[in-house]
């Protein structure tokens, strides 16, 4: 069987299977591209035929790797971002004119927070750039960051060592309950507040491990009643009933300020915590990197 060369593959072969890899999906990955589904099909067809494999399998809501597509995935993507480190070292990062996307680490409690004014931030400043979210296991990270595969994570992220760092605010985490719940009808404080959480049921998600610490602190697993995939619902279901949940100040006082929430804030061991943002010093001398780094300290690090 003859052997696969490096001359036989065409670059953009290579920027689709990055894309498909990222994507689960042949059609989103298309949009990204600027590609037509047709022509990314094509074009997944003759990387298949080059490489000798289906590199991804129909499934549910799109498209999963092959175990040869996985253990291509990390070797291209660095291959891909060591090419675009290049290119821009020697032509400079314009936002105003630049066409890129850039892949950041964040939960969904990290979208609802930040997002929205960084996008604001990047449709005037930056209006060709684009931002994907891309949530990983935290033992993952720091691979990702110096693979190329992500540009930056976000967050608290305290077991993610050997990066580049910089710290945007600090938060704590507090008690969000609905607005007239029984439970804020007295005043405690110290012990008396702490022993007198446990009177609360509490609803949880369960991606989310530093607020499970803190429940476990608290000595309240027992009166955990609902556990959820998705941060999001949360607050509606709080709204509705007289379940707790815990949750970072900072997103909580969001919520407060549209009526309908109480907070409650119990001096629990461990509920402060730093939201920072982490970088590969791989990429660090990278214009569009060091340009969205700067951009985001500016939005987000307090006292800025």
């Amino acid at each position: 069987m003859s052997r696969m060369h490096l001359n036989d593959v065409d670059l953009n072969l290579l920027r689709l299977f990055d894309a498909v890899y990222r994507a689960r999906s042949v059609s989103r990955a298309a949009d990204r591209l600027g590609l037509t589904q047709p022509a990314a099909s094509q074009g997944l067809t003759r990387l298949r035929t080059l490489i000798r494999d289906p590199l991804f399998m129909r499934a549910a809501g799109g498209v999963q790797p092959t175990p040869k597509a996985e253990r291509l995935a990390p070797a291209v993507a660095s291959a891909l971002a060591t090419l675009e480190l290049a290119l821009g070292e020697s032509a400079g990062f314009d936002p105003a004119a630049a066409q890129r996307t850039f892949r950041i680490h964040m939960s969904d409690i990290g979208e609802g927070r930040f997002l929205p004014e960084l996008m604001v931030a990047l449709r005037e400043e930056a209006p060709g750039v684009r931002i994907e979210t891309l949530p990983l296991p935290r033992e993952q990270i720091t691979d990702a960051l110096d693979s190329g595969r992500i540009d930056f994570a976000f967050g608290f992220l305290p077991a993610v060592r050997d990066t580049q760092r910089t710290e945007l605010l600090r938060d704590r985490y507090i008690v969000l309950l609905r607005e007239g719940h029984p439970f804020t009808r007295k005043r405690r404080a110290g012990a008396a507040l702490l022993h007198a959480m446990r009177e609360l049921e509490y609803v949880n998600v369960r991606t989310h491990a530093d607020t499970l610490r803190i429940l476990q602190r608290l000595r309240v697993e027992d009166r955990l009643r609902l556990t959820t995939e998705h941060f999001m619902v949360l607050p509606a279901i709080v709204r509705a009933t007289d379940l707790a949940v815990v949750m970072p100040r900072n997103i909580a006082l969001g919520f407060a300020a549209q009526g309908g929430y109480a907070i409650v804030e119990p001096p629990v061991a461990g509920r402060d915590f730093t939201v920072s943002l982490h970088w590969s010093r791989r990429f660090e001398a990278d214009p569009g990197n060091a340009w969205l780094r700067g951009r985001i300290e500016a939005l987000f690090r307090e006292g800025e």
